[in-house]
């Protein structure tokens, strides 16, 4: 008895908390509300642990909360972060980076059970730390496979922090940018065990307040932060981060516009309409209210073949060729996406990514396409070839405007409708001779995009969900990871995307775009081709 009442009392005060912050948030609506910059998450958060922080909604919160050993800019170039500088030994692939002396974790109870002060300076032995707790196969980390190719690493002292590679890999510095790379205190593991998770003690920005989950989520400013402007004022310019969980994109957007929400991202089938045109403006009842601010997303929609079906309509190069040419990107984008995504008229590799290069893809051509056909027709002897694709229903409104379009040249299309989770499996397990599919960057260099058609990444050994293979472009690809200059690089990611557009291996669709609804009284929210939330060098108005 004693225990249930004990239990109600918690929760009572739970409660009561939670209406008490409402009840201040009112106030500071009125008062303090140019300090606190509000967003929604319509997804759950599922934990603030940055070694599982693997999709959106996870990296926005943890980038807040979190420093790794380098940054990236809007513009995808490496920047430092708690390494203010490093060097690259290219004959011992070794790297070598020179630690800040100013860094600090936030001020957290953790720190007093070892020591008087409730924070400390960041040293390499953190990183040591949290590398070999992102590969303890006990904490099963999401982000685990970041360091794949790592041979060693150690702290040499404080401030010296190295790496060293089992191969040469181009691409390792924009791996180290990612949030499963982030520096976390082993106090504060010792002393939350599996509740860090809710408990998080990182160097970033801001600093965890409270998280009532699947209602609201709160980061208060860290004073301690190392970063200054170009004026030498120290950031985050906010006093809070207040973070909510509706599950409706509409009712998002309509908080949004009711000045609840500072910005809302993406661009949701409910209200795409009400806010933009068909030519992808912003209508103009809301110009004097809202700014849209969009760049081109590293996502590639596109549709897979698998390579080692049966079936003759796919081990045709004439009649995947005609596939791709067979249907209207840029109409299907300026009806169906508003004009928000950028038709894939070129390679596979997208824009805003260095190695895009604007290759001659496949554009709409009727004529050409019923020629391929015909020539398939000929050559098999199939009158009427026929063909399926697997989707989630997401994307239905695309497959069947290729469906519509493709029937036109006298290809038959079948279109099968299933949860996310089956086709990804499906996909996976080579079950789906045609599949709708993205693929978005986990890191800035093309060799993202390539490797998804590597041949010893067949799944499920790696992204290779095609199965295609191609000699040349095998050697290519290898080549490519002894190189380290970028532009050098370019001209071989560059030959290896146009042997993927001649072999059509894929259909690509559009090229993503990051779309943002931001408020006029916010400034300094940038927006980069990742579409991550960077939040420390935000103001908004009174």
């Amino acid at each position: 008895m004693h225990i249930k009442l004990l239990k109600l009392i918690v929760t009572l005060s739970a409660s009561c908390f939670a209406l008490l912050f409402i009840s201040c948030n009112s106030e500071t609506n009125n008062s303090k509300d140019h300090l606190v910059f509000r967003y929604n998450e319509h997804s759950n958060i599922g934990t603030l642990d940055p070694a599982f922080a693997s999709n959106p909604q996870l990296i926005w919160p943890t980038n807040q909360l979190f420093n790794s050993l380098v940054q990236l800019d809007d513009e995808l170039n490496i920047q430092p972060d708690i390494a203010k500088n490093w060097t690259i030994n290219d004959s011992t692939f070794t790297y070598t980076f020179i630690l800040r002396n100013d860094v600090y974790f936030h001020k957290n109870e953790a720190f007093l059970e070892t020591q008087k002060d409730s924070t400390r300076l960041v040293t390499a032995y953190d990183f040591e730390y949290s590398f070999d707790r992102l590969l303890d196969e006990k904490v099963a980390a999401r982000g685990r496979w970041v360091l794949n190719n790592v041979e060693s690493y150690q702290a040499e002292n404080d401030t010296i922090f190295s790496i060293k590679l089992k191969q040469p890999f181009p691409a390792f510095l924009g791996l180290l940018s990612m949030r499963f790379c982030s520096v976390i205190p082993k106090e504060a593991i010792d002393f939350y065990g599996n509740d860090f998770r809710s408990n998080p003690v990182g160097t970033g920005p801001f600093m965890f307040k409270m998280w009532e989950e699947n209602v609201k989520l709160v980061l208060r400013k860290n004073p301690n932060y190392f970063e200054v402007d170009e004026q030498g004022n120290q950031l985050p310019y906010l006093e809070a981060v207040a973070i909510t969980f509706l599950p409706d994109k509409q009712s998002e957007f309509l908080q949004f516009i009711q000045g609840k929400l500072d910005f809302v991202s993406g661009l949701d089938n409910s209200y795409k309409d009400e806010i933009v045109t068909t030519k992808g403006e912003l209508q103009e009842k809301y110009k004097d209210q809202v700014k849209l601010v969009t760049s081109p997303y590293l996502n590639t929609e596109y549709l897979g073949f698998f390579m080692e079906t049966e079936a003759s309509e796919i081990q045709s190069k004439k009649l995947r060729q005609a596939i791709n040419y067979g249907f209207d990107r840029v109409k299907m984008i300026t009806y169906l996406r508003n004009g928000m995504g950028i038709p894939a008229v070129n390679g596979f590799i997208p824009k805003g990514l260095p190695g895009f290069d604007n290759i001659e893809g496949y554009s709409y051509q009727p004529e050409k396409a019923r020629e391929l056909v015909n020539q398939f027709k000929t050559a098999t002897g199939i009158e009427n070839p026929t063909i399926s694709i697997g989707t989630n229903s997401q994307y239905l409104d695309l497959c069947e405007f290729i469906q519509r379009e493709l029937d036109k040249i006298g290809i038959s299309v079948h279109i099968d409708v299933m949860p996310p989770s089956t086709l990804r499996q499906m996909k996976s397990a080579g079950e789906l001779a045609i599949f709708r599919a993205s693929w978005i960057a986990d890191y800035p260099d093309a060799e993202n995009y390539l490797s998804l058609f590597y041949s010893p990444n067949f799944t499920p050994n790696g992204p290779n969900y095609t199965h295609f293979k191609n000699e040349v472009f095998d050697s290519l690809y290898v080549e490519a990871l002894k190189i380290s200059d970028i532009n050098q690089r370019k001209l071989l990611y560059t030959k290896m995307d146009s042997i993927v557009i001649e072999e059509a291996p894929v259909v690509p669709l559009f090229y993503d775009m990051a779309v943002r609804f931001v408020n006029k009284k916010v400034s300094g929210l940038g927006i980069s081709p990742q579409n991550f939330l960077v939040l420390k060098r935000v103001k908004k108005m009174k």
